[in-house]
């Protein structure tokens, strides 16, 4: 135990029933690219401000960028026998540079540091689906157009009612989405915050810059509250509750979809 991250105080080893039980590689190897990035912005702001020596900076940000290209290549090997993916790329480091790698842990604990990761992954995953509801709701645009003059049956209280424009109701999921996208970038305003600088809890005395890494990780505002801050994990349920409403939406146009295609019922076409 005293060789972990966060196992300083102890000389006993752990239960191995109890290291199977709390590691969590096979999850946040996800966050290895995060976790370089993120250490790299962390090691330039140590030696811009002179809180390490600038040699030592220099070879850590070597090192991990080094590390960093390994994991874009596919050829940072996961060892499922680590605790987390942070003590993996720290053992990694330590190997690449030696002694200089310890000085990476100066201002930070693992719990900004994990706080950090989660929160740039998380912006880039809302980025990214932001970017295919897009794609989506052009499809069904260009699906609409073609299908222009298509009439279907509408329902209220799951019976046929008035017939309506197939183009009309495939429309009416372009609204649904953009509301989806709009809870999304709602949800990124607070993901946008950094974390890094509160360190265990209580901050540090050592004379960090955090708007520095907050500009070099493209976050936008820096927390408040480092308790708050190294706690938080609200961002998160947030996004898994716009991501369940944005699946009930999905559902909703297959389903519509599934009744034309099988149900015996076919649209027809009206004349202008």
């Amino acid at each position: 135990m005293k060789n972990k991250l966060w196992g300083g105080r102890f000389s006993k080893k752990t239960n191995p029933l109890v290291e199977e039980f709390t590691k969590s590689i096979q999850f946040d190897k996800k966050l290895a690219e995060y976790d370089c990035i993120g250490s790299i912005a962390h090691a330039k702001m140590l030696g811009k401000c002179n809180i390490i020596p600038k040699k030592d900076a220099a070879k850590i940000i070597s090192g991990l960028n080094f590390i960093l290209s390994q994991i874009k290549k596919g050829l940072f090997k996961i060892d499922y026998s680590v605790e987390d993916i942070h003590t993996l790329i720290q053992n990694a480091l330590d190997k690449k540079i030696g002694k200089s790698a310890g000085m990476l842990h100066t201002a930070r604990s693992r719990n900004d540091q994990v706080s950090l990761d989660i929160r740039m992954y998380c912006k880039e995953e809302i980025n990214s689906i932001v970017g295919l509801i897009n794609g989506l709701k052009s499809s069904i645009k260009g699906f609409s157009k073609k299908n222009i003059d298509v009439i279907v049956p509408g329902f209220t209280h799951l019976q046929n009612a008035q017939p309506i424009l197939l183009s009309h109701q495939m429309l009416a999921y372009c609204q649904m989405l953009d509301r989806d996208i709009d809870r999304l970038n709602d949800c990124k305003k607070r993901v946008d915050v950094l974390p890094l600088g509160s360190c265990a809890i209580s901050g540090t005395s050592l004379a960090i810059d955090r708007n520095f890494v907050a500009k070099e990780l493209g976050f936008s505002k820096v927390s408040s509250n480092s308790m708050d801050a190294v706690s938080d994990r609200d961002f998160v349920i947030e996004i898994i509750s716009s991501l369940a409403i944005l699946g009930d939406a999905s559902f909703q146009a297959f389903r519509r979809y599934y009744y034309l295609e099988f149900s015996g019922l076919r649209p027809c076409r009206y004349r202008r």
